[in-house]
């Protein structure tokens, strides 16, 4: 088990294009909770755990009281959007590329049970899954390592024989924390060099342009076994 390798992925602006669906969502949350936040601060915000959202957003010394609808709130707004969610070009062929070449294929994601449903039907490559791990599943959300450990368990492979792909700069912590190589992807909105600046070892535009240079890649730098 030791040898086999592991094709990590965040979900959310990195295989499916609803980081701005998010941003909307969280901002009018927060506007009705009498919150006033620049649509650029909740964008820089998204891939964060919604606890760890709003602490981003508005400090941990606030009043916490209001954080459960504020939550239902974006939960609510963003489900209008399920049925017409839609995965970037190349998403599913680039997972069932990594799958066929052996690697287990694990999502690891801030996006509760619900949503993520509605992600993978979007993508629709349930197929080339080996598993799914969420921030449900662990105490602390990205950019804790904590969620990018729990999906290396899941498929019993070591962080050296992993490569994460994500589109946020929690995505890039998390994942340089757990010691695991890190891609970035610009569909999400965030640029180049703040995910470089927080440890990817290469950026590419989006899932098609990563599958078209895969072999030239991070990934293709952990041999098979």
């Amino acid at each position: 088990m030791d040898r086999d390798r592991a094709a990590l992925f965040d979900v959310d602006g990195t295989l499916a294009d609803t980081n701005h669906l998010h941003a909307v969502a969280w901002w009018e949350a927060l506007r009705q909770g009498g919150h006033r936040v620049t649509m650029h601060a909740v964008h820089r915000a998204i891939g964060l755990p919604g606890g760890r959202l709003l602490d981003h957003l508005l400090g941990q010394d606030r009043d916490r009281s209001d954080d459960e609808r504020l939550s239902t709130a974006h939960d609510t707004l963003y489900g209008t959007y399920f049925e017409r969610l839609q995965a970037f070009d190349g998403a599913a062929d680039l997972l069932r590329k990594l799958a066929g070449d052996g690697w287990k294929v694990v999502l690891v994601t801030s996006a509760k049970s619900r949503e993520l449903a509605a992600l993978r039907r979007a993508i629709d490559a349930d197929d080339a899954l080996a598993d799914t791990a969420t921030s449900d599943d662990v105490d602390e959300g990205k950019p804790a390592p904590d969620p990018v450990e729990h999906a290396l368990s899941l498929v019993g492979v070591p962080a050296d024989r992993a490569v994460f792909v994500g589109d946020s700069v929690w995505d890039m912590k998390a994942a340089r924390r757990a010691g695991v190589t890190v891609v970035g992807l610009l569909c999400g909105g965030i640029p180049g060099a703040d995910l470089t600046g927080a440890g990817a070892a290469d950026v590419y535009d989006d899932p098609a342009d990563l599958l078209a240079r895969l072999d030239t890649s991070p990934f293709a730098a952990v041999p098979p076994s």
